[in-house]
């Protein structure tokens, strides 16, 4: 099964989260990691990366042992039911109310959990309720009346808190507010309600709220005043309503922690609660964990295990007080692969309490499948399916591989659609992005699994900040990007496919977005990461019949940089020239590319190296590849020998840096030849040729790029 694929260190007997929850998925206890003071964890990676699949196994292995709450911060299903009371509800406290709801009905070990504290919060905001009257607000209060004891599921019931039996605080509350008469949305409902409140309960749990409201900001510890001004900044929205509903998810966490602190949760409950939260890039999952990294910043400590999702690789810009994320000290990381947790402490400067949030944080960065764990996924999916031979089935796991990068939710979708997928050996591993899949839960015709990936990876998660009027053309924004290689000739391409709209992107917007979403970044792609390419490249050819949108994106950059001065800089490359001629090389100009390179050779061999390596660098379109009978001059060409060797040269380099089809010996093989060749023509500086021929050959033979960059570099540690 694919729910552990990559994960099995994180989710074994010994751990990370079995250490982390203090007790194993079978049930066995486990010295805790960290503590009291406890990190907020953050998973860290793309989409893609099986965040959420983690988190979700997460809960199916462990929950049964230990309280573990997964929720989604990025469901709609939270604002809508906040949505016909705006005043008195959230998308913040729905969630709360979900997470205590499931907590109360627990049965493993040590019983339900009741949520008094959390319910007295909730209970003076449901005075904001759109009719204001008491029977309004009682019948508000009634939809949290099950959370302040546990229920009977072999526990006690909180009689240290509430004076009455099973319920009865609620049930007494509700009917001292129904039987008086008060005016509508006066303060008069709101005493009446805190008055009923406090009359129904036991000395220890006045001093609970107490405790726990009387330190809301300017109560002075009268939790009265606490209690109003909740309800009070919670009507007023914005900064205030933040501020009440990390107050009201303390409290849900002061529940919680005094569950395990009491005489008889410190005997029965094993391990640690945990609440999963999915999507926590959200704004309500980022408040959620402002709330929390705050508290525990501030010295409030609690024993809830937090662990949320972020795509950023830094977890998210909130975490570092408005720095650039490198002015500030990074937060401690875990890469699985290192084997160990590292040890944690909260970092302290002269900051103190204000520093950045990013010192309570712990980010666990989501592994890349390893080679080994690649195969085994594909060999598993073609079990099923007519046997190919070795050959074929190691032809198809390098297609994967390299499509994927290692991106586990890549190559679970693509080791299903190639099954039995025939590839011909010397095809383009994007021929397989054409294998058919069916989407999983979706009745619907197969569809080409690259329009699967692009609506998972991209379509189903767009950057949360994208503004609105951008989402029906970000896809194909991103599409026509595939062939940028910087910041300007990303703008080229935005102010082209922008034109006629009021409002568009920048390439520095996309850029950051991108960040946001959690692609990489590389210095000579403008996507900088190689699988994300590869689709939108094969999406690009096939946008238009014949790839006539494939062919204009390349002459609207080739044109660009036509009549620039020749010493002038290309961005991304050495200059204006190779930059303009990697855009003509692709867009049919191969033989004005030629004559190019067999003009500016003879005496700059080194110089001109590397301007074949830039230019050669780049995508070959759809259609049939005559590339490697033209590497090995089985295609005729016209011109003297240094033209005719260029020619060869230069299609024999391409093949090896677009990096979508093996190269291996036989590549290898006729790049030395061919450079040994124009090492002995005559020509100024061609014996320096043997060097490179060398050199060249050794990292074809390889499977190596002659041309690094971050994202080949990330290709090829993840193979």
């Amino acid at each position: 099964m694919c729910e552990d694929l990559g994960f099995e260190k994180l989710l074994g007997e010994e751990g990370f989260f079995a250490r982390l929850l203090g007790r194993s998925p079978s049930g066995g206890g486990r010295e805790p990691l960290y503590g009291p003071d406890l990190p907020v964890v953050l998973l860290t990676g793309g989409p893609g990366m099986g965040k959420a699949r983690l988190l979700r196994t997460v809960r199916d292995r462990f929950a049964a042992k230990v309280p573990v709450i997964y929720l989604d911060c990025g469901s709609p299903v939270y604002a809508d039911r906040a949505e016909p009371e705006p005043d008195a509800r959230s998308a913040a406290t729905e969630l709360l109310v979900e997470a205590a709801r499931r907590l109360s009905t627990w049965q493993g070990t040590g019983g339900s959990f009741a949520f008094p504290r959390l319910f007295a919060g909730l209970a003076v905001i449901a005075t904001g309720v759109s009719e204001g009257t008491p029977e309004a607000v009682a019948t508000e209060v009634e939809r949290y009346a099950d959370l302040p004891q546990r229920q009977r599921l072999g526990g006690l019931a909180a009689g240290d808190f509430w004076r009455g039996v099973l319920g009865g605080a609620a049930r007494n509350l509700l009917t001292t507010l129904a039987g008086q008469t008060l005016d509508p949305y006066s303060a008069s409902v709101s005493t009446a309600l805190i008055d009923a409140l406090f009359a129904g309960l036991a000395p220890r749990g006045k001093a609970e709220l107490t405790r726990i409201y009387g330190a809301y900001p300017n109560a002075a510890d009268q939790p009265e005043h606490g209690l109003r001004d909740l309800a009070a900044d919670f009507r007023a929205g914005g900064q205030g309503r933040e501020l009440a509903e990390s107050f009201l998810f303390r409290a849900l966490r002061e529940d919680l922690e005094a569950a395990y602190a009491s005489a008889s949760g410190w005997l029965r409950r094993v391990g640690r609660p945990a609440l999963l939260l999915d999507r926590a890039d959200t704004p309500l999952g980022e408040r959620l964990l402002r709330a929390v990294l705050d508290d525990r910043r501030n010295g409030r400590r609690d024993r809830v295990v937090i662990v949320g999702t972020a795509r950023r690789a830094d977890g998210g810009a909130f975490l570092y007080g408005g720095l650039p994320p490198r002015e500030v000290p990074a937060p401690a990381e875990f890469r699985p692969a290192d084997g160990v947790p590292p040890a944690w402490t909260r970092r302290t400067g002269a900051d103190g309490d204000r520093g950045p949030l990013a010192g309570g944080v712990l980010l666990l960065r989501m592994p890349y499948l390893t080679g080994d764990q690649l195969r085994r996924e594909t060999e598993r999916r073609q079990r099923s399916a007519e046997p190919e031979g070795g050959a074929h089935r190691r032809r198809i796991d390098a297609a994967v591989a390299r499509l994927s990068g290692g991106r586990p939710h890549t190559v679970i979708r693509l080791a299903e659609a190639v099954a039995a997928f025939r590839m011909e050996a010397d095809a383009n591993d994007r021929d397989v992005l054409d294998a058919p899949l069916r989407s999983p839960g979706d009745g619907g015709p197969e569809r080409p699994v690259a329009d699967v990936l692009l609506k998972e990876l991209v379509l189903d998660q767009l950057p949360v900040r994208l503004p609105a009027e951008h989402r029906d053309q970000w896809l194909d924004l991103l599409t026509h990007l595939s062939v940028a290689h910087d910041e300007e000739c990303a703008d080229v391409l935005l102010r082209h496919h922008q034109s006629g709209r009021v409002h568009r992107l920048t390439a520095h917007n996309v850029a950051q977005l991108l960040t946001d979403t959690g692609w990489p970044a590389c210095e000579r792609h403008f996507i900088g990461d190689f699988g994300l390419r590869q689709l939108l490249v094969h999406r690009l050819y096939r946008l238009r019949p014949d790839g006539a949108a494939w062919y204009a994106d390349h002459h609207l950059l080739r044109d660009h940089y036509t009549g620039w001065p020749e010493g002038a800089r290309g961005g991304a490359f050495r200059s204006v020239v190779a930059h303009r001629m990697n855009h003509h090389l692709v867009s049919g100009g191969v033989d004005d590319v030629v004559g190019h390179l067999a003009a500016t050779l003879p005496g700059r061999p080194a110089e001109w190296c590397a301007e074949l390596l830039e230019i050669a660098q780049a995508p070959y379109p759809g259609g049939a590849d005559a590339r490697r009978q033209r590497a090995e001059g089985r295609v005729e060409v016209a011109g003297p020998a240094l033209r005719r060797t260029v020619d060869q040269l230069l299609h024999a380099v391409w093949l090896c840096e677009e990096r979508t089809r093996p190269t291996g010996r036989e590549t290898a093989g006729t790049l030395e030849k061919l450079l040994n060749l124009l090492s002995i023509m005559e020509f100024d500086g061609a014996g320096q040729l043997g060097r490179t021929a060398t050199d060249w050959s050794g990292l074809a033979e390889n499977e190596q790029p002659l041309l690094r960059c971050t994202c080949t570099e990330q290709l090829g540690r993840r193979r």
